[in-house]
């Protein structure tokens, strides 16, 4: 097995004002040429928008797009002509394929937003756009992991083109799993979103990230109530 200690700490930081984002690999003007991906997982920004404030309309084109809010109200609008809303429970992706604009806005005037932006290179170019938003409530499960995110349309959560399954896990304290991985020379990243908890022996605390690779399963234990999400995902990126 191999693997790769992210300490939240260590995240590259921005501070806009309107915007606070963390950034787990590289992104915009924060650049570590050891820190660039983890596989085809590309971005992992934890994002804090303030009241009123929000994104404008701006481009993205073959990637794709995953966010997961952790608190508070988006709003969303892209040029695909879906004008929606994602809230915490919820889980949102975008095929970009040949070219999307989109924009996102905390229209709450005394409520901050927190969500996670996610990138995930894509195994085919060009496709057409799309976009998709479900809720976890009906899937949800305590004390397990459960799927919000794999290859397959017919599967539980929403799908990319990729072969990457993510999974989200409430905890209570002392409680354990065994992660199986679903493909051979895959990898995955776990990536604290509360509590403490241990993978293979490794602590990890809120926000910090952990990539485990060249194995088949791993040993998962809450030290205290935790919220955790799992991102698996092909090491070798394909040329396309």
């Amino acid at each position: 097995m191999k693997s790769v200690l992210h300490k939240a700490t260590t995240r590259g930081h921005a501070d806009h004002g309107w915007l606070e984002s963390y950034h787990t690999f590289s992104f915009a003007g924060y650049h570590n040429p050891e820190r660039n991906q983890f596989g085809v997982l590309r971005v992992l920004n934890d994002d804090r928008v303030a009241e009123a404030k929000g994104f404008g309309t701006h481009p993205h084109d073959n990637m794709e797009i995953v966010s997961i809010p952790l608190k508070g109200d988006l709003e969303h609008k892209d040029s695909m002509g879906n004008t929606t809303t994602i809230k915490e429970g919820d889980v949102q992706v975008m095929s970009a394929g040949t070219g999307i604009f989109h924009s996102e806005y905390n229209k709450n005037p005394d409520k901050e937003v927190r969500f996670l932006q996610i990138w995930v290179f894509p195994n085919k170019r060009n496709v057409t756009p799309r976009y998709d938003q479900i809720s976890t409530k009906d899937i949800e499960k305590e004390n397990s992991f459960y799927q919000v995110l794999s290859p397959n349309p017919e599967d539980e959560g929403v799908w990319v083109h990729q072969n990457a399954w993510f999974h989200l896990g409430k905890f209570e304290a002392d409680a354990t799993e065994t992660y199986h991985f679903k493909n051979e020379g895959d990898g995955v990243y776990a990536f604290v979103l509360e509590g403490e908890v241990t993978i293979n022996g490794q602590t990890l605390n809120k926000r910090d990230g952990y990539g485990i690779w060249e194995t088949d399963s791993f040993e998962f234990k809450a030290s205290t109530d935790s919220k955790v999400l799992l991102m698996e995902v092909p090491m070798e990126l394909q040329a396309l």
